[in-house]
């Protein structure tokens, strides 16, 4: 159900509000046709499950702090400025999982892996990521903090990967659709063909904005037992 195929049609010559501006936030809310006792629920879910999540796991993510902060020899809570809900800006909290001076990509990535990290944001066998950052992002451990975005609002615990604003061309005329949700911490991208369905052959567009258009209780829960499921049954990150 999370393989819908096909690179994303473009529609050249057909001017878009930018995102961010009030044109861009009412385009967004006209495309929202999800049923206001669905996004109810949701928020109640979203609301219930972080404050859980977070009161349960408060002590292991302090623990679990001290040991990045000793791995990496840096703060250990990364953020970083994405496009929410509307196109409005926000900073996505995650446990780093990476040295750092991670940013300066040039000392460390190859030719080759710098080219895939600037079309995808990620490459393979990254040397940047620490021994500890391999097994959090396994585990999707360093996904923990975001619990704190979607008490805020930022985001929902289900929904399309949040995006930086250069990863929005991607989505081409299509972007007002795509931020018509609240981006999730997991979704149908993340616990789907993760990394082989990628921005450069289109059929990671057409897995979040799927998502987009068919978002219901049903979609939800499937996407939340699947999630468990990529968690502790193979690898989810790189």
């Amino acid at each position: 159900m999370f393989l819908p195929r096909g690179r994303m049609v473009q529609r050249p010559g057909i001017a878009s509000p930018a995102p961010g501006s009030r044109e861009f936030a009412t385009e967004c809310r006209r495309l929202d046709r999800r049923p206001p006792t669905y996004r109810l629920a949701k928020r109640v879910f979203d609301v219930a499950f972080s404050a859980f999540a977070i009161t349960v796991g408060v002590v292991p993510c302090l623990l679990l702090a001290a040991a990045i902060a000793l791995d990496t020899k840096g703060s250990p809570l990364y953020s970083q400025v994405r496009a929410g809900r509307n196109g409005l800006p926000f900073r996505l909290y995650k446990f780093r999982s990476m040295v750092a001076d991670a940013d300066n990509v040039e000392k460390y990535l190859t030719e080759e892996q710098l080219a895939a990290w600037k079309r995808e944001r990620k490459v393979c066998d990254d040397p940047r990521v620490t021994r500890l950052g391999r097994f959090i992002r396994k585990t999707s451990l360093d996904e923990l903090p975001q619990f704190i975005n979607v008490l805020l609002g930022n985001i929902s615990v289900i929904g399309p990967r949040p995006i930086t604003y250069d990863e929005l061309a991607e989505f081409g005329n299509d972007v007002a659709l795509l931020l018509s949700v609240e981006p999730g911490i997991t979704g149908a991208w993340q616990c789907g063909p993760r990394n082989e369905a990628s921005f450069d052959n289109g059929r990671r567009q057409a897995i979040e904005l799927s998502y987009v258009r068919d978002a219901c209780v049903r979609l939800d829960a499937t996407i939340f037992f699947s999630t468990f499921r990529a968690m502790f049954g193979r690898r989810t990150g790189i």
